[in-house]
């Protein structure tokens, strides 16, 4: 699939059982475990040495599913609420997407901690290489012919394998840290990059070429982010970008939080989304609790999450003009930045992690007078839109830095995973808030901005773009925002008003246990995915029936995205990097959690 040849997405088919009967059709009703699940996707087990031949399958059917969205594990040794499920010491799952039948579908495979060993599925989604990585890295699996398997997110020294579930959650289970002089100079020596052990040729007898480290502290690389460059004069021969330096662990850190205490943490995972964030984990905790919140709470949250998009795209739009070399207008998003933090914060008490959503509704009701300020806003940010468009987007230096360059298509986007505004600059129209609408952005009116030429230009147009759109929505929730509670009448949600507490002792007791344990939720498994501010950013929850998560995995949109950069900017030059990670409109937060 290509730019030229798009496909018309169909209504989002939840729980889609043709891809099942499709599968039993052709390996045999006995080669699957159907798993009863929260998804919203068949959850399929498939014994190991079937499963490259099933993926394969997958990949090629007549609607293939082309996009590998998610791969990771689950230490399965401690969870007591299993149900009939394989027996495992260990389980890896793949999430695969159908844009052409917009339905997902979850492998998984289950290991013996005697053996945990796996094929590569490297050969059939590129982007398996960093997912696998990620996996060997945090639980010890092996994947069998994969082209480099080695740490990603933690240095080369480093000891164990920290998801697993005998690895400690905290610092003061390890004893004191010291630095020795000779493990300094062991810690400088494992951060040497050696060409030669990522397949790079040095050049002939007579010439070699250079290597050069942008990073992991650059302007440029907004953020933690290291890239190895292998240089031709100012041509990039190959590169090998490595990530890591910013990881601290969230999916670790869920697994010691309750369900409530996790919701600041998730602020964190992007922190330009702000409550964009909490979005995805508190929908997937409420579809474990069986939770419908009220139509004012879908509505208030849909504001808020369109908020954080114009904030996080303004500050992307500032900086990316400033990365292709116009130095101004950078203060000026920034100060469009301040107005809409004006109203976060008259709103939610907070500027840039408010963690205001809670399970169930939101953290309290709309204060008096937030409809002034939010229309101020919205009759603002048009017409400095306009400006920038025609003061820098529209400058012809600027077009030439940037149109042509780091382009890829369709096809190319779909292989590594790329979503977002990334996916939609090659002509592809896919987004979640119409593919596969939640919290009511079903009933909204407004547009999926596209482009065509999948390049650095159109990148940048696609967000501008959604930024008016992010405008019109708002504008629909403060012309229609419903009466009613900000948070749902269920005993698993936030605690119930506390003047009830005061009138009925079972009330009090309700009160209590949330406020001091948490909510328990029922042992299940359930996903939530959003288009959020980067891309589609999702969490995927295991609950074993207790007041904590037993696995929470957080699939981020950054990730994929920096994963493609070599097979993009091969052969171009250095500038054009600069041009291209500007383009991408990534944070480290968001790629190393």
């Amino acid at each position: 699939m290509t730019q030229d040849t798009v496909v018309s997405i169909p209504p989002y088919k939840a729980n889609d059982q043709d891809v099942v009967a499709e599968l039993r059709a052709r390996f045999g009703d006995d080669s699957f475990t159907l798993q009863a699940t929260r998804t919203g996707m068949p959850v399929l087990w498939v014994a190991r040495e079937r499963l490259i031949e099933v993926l394969t399958c997958l990949r090629n059917l007549p609607r293939p599913y082309v996009m590998l969205f998610d791969l990771h594990g689950v230490d399965e040794r401690l969870r007591t609420q299993r149900r009939g499920l394989p027996d495992a010491d260990f389980t890896v799952f793949y999430h695969l997407m159908s844009l052409e039948r917009n339905s997902d579908v979850m492998i998984k495979v289950a290991l013996s901690e005697r053996d945990l060993n796996l094929p590569t599925a490297t050969g059939i989604w590129p982007n398996a290489n960093w997912y696998e990585r990620e996996v060997w890295d945090l639980y010890g699996i092996t994947f069998t012919g994969h082209p480099h398997l080695s740490r990603i997110m933690m240095p080369p020294t480093w000891e164990g394998h920290p998801l697993r579930k005998d690895y400690p959650a905290r610092a003061t289970e390890f004893d004191p840290f010291s630095l020795t002089l000779a493990k300094q100079q062991l810690e400088e020596e494992a951060a040497r990059f050696r060409p030669e052990d990522w397949g790079m040729k040095r050049g002939g007898e007579h010439e070699d070429y250079m290597f050069l480290n942008l990073g992991p502290n650059h302007p440029s690389a907004h953020g933690a982010f290291r890239i190895i460059l292998q240089l031709d004069g100012e041509e990039i021969v190959d590169c090998v970008p490595e990530i890591g330096y910013h990881h601290r662990g969230a999916e670790k850190m869920a697994e010691r939080q309750s369900w409530h205490s996790f919701i600041p943490y998730t602020d964190r995972i992007d922190y330009l989304g702000g409550v964009m964030n909490n979005l995805p984990y508190v929908l997937s905790v409420e579809k474990l609790a069986g939770i419908k919140v009220p139509a004012r709470v879908d509505v208030i949250r849909v504001m808020l999450a369109e908020f954080f998009r114009i904030t996080s795209h303004l500050l992307f739009l500032g900086t990316y003009i400033q990365d292709v070399g116009a130095m101004t207008p950078v203060f000026f998003t920034f100060t469009d930045r301040q107005r809409a933090y004006k109203v976060i914060e008259a709103i939610t008490g907070f500027r840039l992690h408010p963690a205001w959503y809670r399970i169930g509704g939101v953290a309290h009701d709309l204060p008096r007078g937030w409809d002034k300020l939010v229309k101020e806003f919205v009759d603002w940010l048009p017409k400095r839109l306009d400006e920038y468009e025609k003061a820098a987007l529209k400058n012809s230096i600027l077009k030439a830095r940037t149109i042509g360059v780091a382009q890829y298509n369709t096809k190319e986007a779909l292989e590594w995973g790329t979503t977002g505004a990334g996916l939609r600059a090659t002509g592809c129209d896919f987004d979640l808030r119409k593919a596969r609408p939640y919290s009511g952005y079903e009933h909204f009116d407004f547009e999926v901005p596209l482009a065509a030429n999948g390049d650095a230009y159109d990148r940048c147009m696609v967000r501008v773009e959604e930024m008016r759109q992010s405008i019109r929505i708002i504008d629909q929730c403060l012309k229609n925002m419903p009466e009613g509670p900000y948070k749902a009448d269920h005993p698993l949600t936030t605690p119930p008003p506390k003047e009830r507490t005061l009138q009925h002792i079972e009330t009090l007791i309700t009160h209590f246990l949330q406020v001091s344990w948490g909510p328990v939720m029922p042992a299940n498994e359930s996903f939530q995915m959003i288009e959020a501010t980067k891309g589609i950013n999702s969490y995927y929850l295991t609950s074993d029936g207790s007041t904590m998560s037993y696995r929470t995995r957080i699939r981020t949109p950054s990730f994929p995205h920096l994963q493609q950069i070599p097979s993009v900017i091969r052969g171009s030059m250095v500038a054009d990097l600069i041009a291209y990670l500007g383009s991408i409109d990534f944070v480290m937060a968001d790629v190393d959690r």
